[in-house]
């Protein structure tokens, strides 16, 4: 049999790749894995970072050192999933003088570059955008860690509609249910309208029962009602113990942070069904970073969470309840813990509440971590705006929550609605729609 003349492939990884997953190598089957000095050079800088970098850098040099196991990293060392892992070393040659060795960027580019020019092909795989441009400007061919995408654009609704006779919507009012000939995902809502009429319901699919359940027509929270269906199924899954996470997408105005707040007061404050809420955002500085703020860890936080008080704020003058006159207050009696998303990990989160906000911009491997934190009678709710992302190595179709939501669809303990209709004010429509 003749021999294949096809040069062989290397996959030169880049260290964003590793801290966006740090067992991110396995995801490369029967080829050949490099990974650059330069990286572990990164890689060791930042595992002294005490965020959520730092965790994931220290996590990748780690599974590195077990699965080199003492073998020769330049030669290359073996793994299960039939590929190689080396560490290239040497010389890169001339650099162009547009690319100069001080910066590390370059040194990894070149080092892929290098490999190339003895005659295999380079893939080299990075979540950095420019990276990869300046990749493909060398002739290499240049590709996003694509192992955690979903599609953004036919990302899971949670909700749907569909018309139904006259009589369907008799048993569906006296009985409270009815079967529907095609079977739903868990907890997926459908909204009903009447053909030929004017009557509409909304319903969910119950698992259990295999069959359309009623929602209550009037949905309130904590003082806040519903605007528009959407938003009823959110509550109806908020206020639902059985669901154990929920998921909530919408642009801003669309109400998912203020749902979720006044549902976690409902059930701490008024239901006492869960012991206390936690609430957290992840930290993504768009100036300096959180270590530079003046102050102990509240103090620091507060300029992160303020948008979280407003809302809180907000539930609290609605409601009324004589017995909470502050998110001070809450604090203080231990009902209300604010944490930032990288002291959560390690902690066991039993019999709480929780909300991430802004959880588009957290990875795959960052919600995993969180939603694993979860202990027993603990509900997490994450919600988020895919469209707005500030983390510069995450988009629609990489970031943890729509990952989540691909992953969780059809999942009994999961529910999710994606919330479409601005309902702050008539300018923060026009602002969302257009701009």
């Amino acid at each position: 049999m003749a021999q294949s003349t096809e040069p062989s492939k290397i996959f030169v990884i880049d260290t964003n790749v590793l801290i966006h997953n740090p067992e991110a190598i396995y995801s490369f089957r029967d080829t050949e894995i490099a990974i650059p000095l330069t990286v572990l050079e990164e890689l060791d800088k930042l595992k002294t970072y005490p965020d959520q970098r730092g965790r994931s850098a220290r996590e990748a040099i780690r599974f590195l050192n077990s699965i080199i196991k003492g073998g020769d990293v330049r030669a290359g060392v073996k793994l299960e999933n039939g590929s190689t892992v080396r560490v290239p070393f040497g010389d890169v040659g001339d650099p162009p003088p547009d690319l100069p060795l001080e910066k590390n960027d370059n040194r990894i580019l070149l080092q892929a570059f290098s490999l190339q020019k003895t005659g295999a092909r380079v893939f080299f795989v990075s979540k950095d955008i420019n990276a990869r441009v300046k990749a493909a400007a060398l002739g290499l061919k240049a590709v996003d860690y694509e192992k955690q995408k979903v599609d953004a654009a036919s990302l899971y609704q949670g909700f749907r509609e569909a018309s139904a006779d006259a009589a369907l919507f008799d048993r569906i009012l006296s009985s409270g249910g009815a079967d529907w000939p095609e079977k739903l995902k868990a907890n997926e809502f459908m909204l009903l309208k009447e053909t030929g009429g004017e009557r509409s319901v909304l319903t969910r699919w119950d698992v259990d029962l295999d069959r359309l359940v009623l929602i209550p027509e009037h949905q309130s929270v904590y003082g806040v009602h519903a605007l528009n269906d959407r938003q009823r199924a959110a509550i109806d899954l908020l206020l639902d113990d059985r669901v154990r996470c929920v998921t909530l997408v919408g642009r801003a105005g669309t109400g998912k942070t203020l749902l979720a707040v006044a549902a976690g007061l409902r059930k701490t404050v008024e239901d006492h069904t869960y012991a206390r809420m936690l609430i957290s955002r992840p930290v993504i500085p768009l100036g300096k970073d959180i270590g530079y703020l003046p102050g102990e860890k509240n103090a620091k936080l507060a300029n992160w969470m303020e948008p979280i008080f407003d809302n809180m704020d907000f539930l609290l003058g609605q409601n009324k309840k004589p017995s909470v006159k502050s998110v001070d207050q809450l604090v203080r009696d231990r009902v209300l813990e604010i944490e930032a998303v990288t002291f959560i990990r390690g902690r066991s989160l039993p019999n709480l509440f929780i909300v991430v906000d802004e959880a588009q911009n957290l990875t795959p491997h960052e919600v995993k971590t969180i939603v694993s934190r979860a202990g027993e009678n603990a509900k997490v709710v994450l919600t988020g705006d895919p469209q707005q992302i500030d983390n510069m190595y995450l988009d629609a179709n990489s970031n943890g929550l729509t990952y989540l939501i691909e992953a969780f669809k059809g999942q009994a303990l999961h529910g999710h609605v994606t919330l479409q209709k601005t309902e702050r004010s008539e300018l923060a429509e026009l602002a969302a729609s257009l701009l």
